[in-house]
């Protein structure tokens, strides 16, 4: 019988499939695009596997369509489709336009829904603190829209409408705001007045953390992990005893990036002048020319009597109020912010002493090793953002 003679050997190795026809280039802003819808996991498969694609071919432009279909687990036609597309009608990953069947929707049934969707739940007389899909759906359809909750959803999504969101926001009650926000930001930059600081003037931010309580409960500490399951998290008793509550007062070098700070046991002006006494006995600042105090307006140091009373008692101290309602401002909020994740987060101590300790020490660690915070936020970047402000607010009018 005749046997099946063996093909040929052939005279270049295999490729994958003849060259392509087409060979698409990306320009740098599209294979940043292409990145980003790569690693994203919230589109549809389908355009992230045409970003992977534009990325492979992006990298080896000669590669064979059915061994870039292999390698993404696609057609070699799936592949051949969007070379050819990106050759002719440029560069795109979403998917074409289509006729598809006519709008069943009206263009007023759609202003109708984004209407209701920009309205308080209270102006349509619903029970509801915030609008959700649902609301609004019933809202329309009880307009005499025949419309699915589905489409709707769509609709809101198009034109980028979460109702049911919020987001906190205060309007500047001070009428001196503008101005008492940038003499702060001047002096983080050690300008006062358009002159700059001397060696001898010095930038201190203080306030009062009231109220850290001493909670007796039950703490573990984190479990080490295995191959393959992670570790333990520490766990912490929900049910805990109180033993009382200290107030810290605390002061921020700005320059030198140290702490100040003593345990009270109540707020009030007698405590905070003894926080002033204890940094004004220090040499540095005893003999400094000038002493800018950055202060919040809480009722122990509020207004021009405790000015006045300060520069009484030290006629080189400045007493500065930060803007009400403007805390943010204040270097010492961020010392305890600090404060509170490193020290007082769990909070669980046996005693009060217990707790004014574990602070004083994490104080003194902080005095032994200074750090400066790094500000960045100046009164050049708050004129700019004051004219972002006021340009939202002419086209919301």
């Amino acid at each position: 019988m005749p046997t099946i003679q063996p093909a040929p050997r052939a005279r270049r190795p295999w490729h994958g499939g003849p060259p392509p026809t087409y060979q698409p280039s990306f320009s740098a802003a599209e294979i940043a695009e292409a990145e980003a819808w790569a690693c994203s996991q919230a589109l549809p498969h389908g355009e992230v596997q045409r970003a992977r694609l534009a990325l492979l071919l992006h990298e080896q432009p000669d590669l064979r369509s059915p061994e870039a279909a292999r390698r993404l687990g696609q057609s070699t036609s799936w592949v051949c489709k969007w070379r050819r597309r990106w050759v002719e009608e440029g560069f795109s990953l979403g998917d074409a336009a289509r006729r598809g069947r006519p709008r069943q929707l009206l263009d007023w049934m759609r202003a109708l829904v984004i209407a209701v969707a920009c309205e308080l739940p209270s102006q349509r007389g619903l029970a509801l603190g915030r609008h959700c899909a649902s609301s609004i759906w019933q809202v329309v359809t009880s307009e005499g829209v025949q419309i699915s909750l589905r489409s709707l959803q769509r609709i809101l999504k198009a034109n980028a409408l979460k109702p049911w969101q919020y987001a906190s926001w205060m309007h500047p009650r001070d009428p001196n705001f503008v101005p008492k926000v940038k003499v702060i930001l001047n002096l983080y930059q050690f300008i006062f007045e358009g002159r700059s600081l001397g060696p001898r003037d010095h930038v201190i931010c203080a306030d009062e953390k009231t109220s850290i309580q001493a909670r007796r409960r039950r703490v573990t500490a984190p479990g080490p992990g295995q191959p393959g399951r992670p570790g333990k998290p520490g766990h912490i008793e929900s049910d805990y005893e109180r033993a009382g509550a200290v107030q810290y007062l605390a002061a921020w070098d700005v320059r030198l990036g140290i702490p100040f700070g003593r345990i009270e046991l109540k707020t009030g002006i007698e405590p905070f002048m003894r926080l002033v006494d204890q940094i004004m006995a220090i040499d540095l600042y005893r003999t400094a020319n000038r002493i800018f105090l950055i202060v919040d307006n809480g009722s122990s140091h509020q207004g021009k009597k405790a000015a006045e009373r300060m520069h009484a008692r030290y006629p080189n101290l400045i007493l500065i109020h930060t803007p009400v309602h403007a805390s943010w401002v204040n270097q010492i909020e961020i010392y305890f912010s600090i404060l509170q994740r490193k020290v007082l987060s769990p909070a669980v101590a046996a005693s009060l002493a217990e707790l004014a300790a574990r602070i004083l020490d994490f104080e003194a660690t902080m005095h032994d090793r200074p750090k400066t915070i790094d500000w960045q936020f100046t009164s050049i970047d708050f004129d700019h953002r004051l004219a972002e402000i006021a340009d939202v607010g002419q086209l919301a009018a």
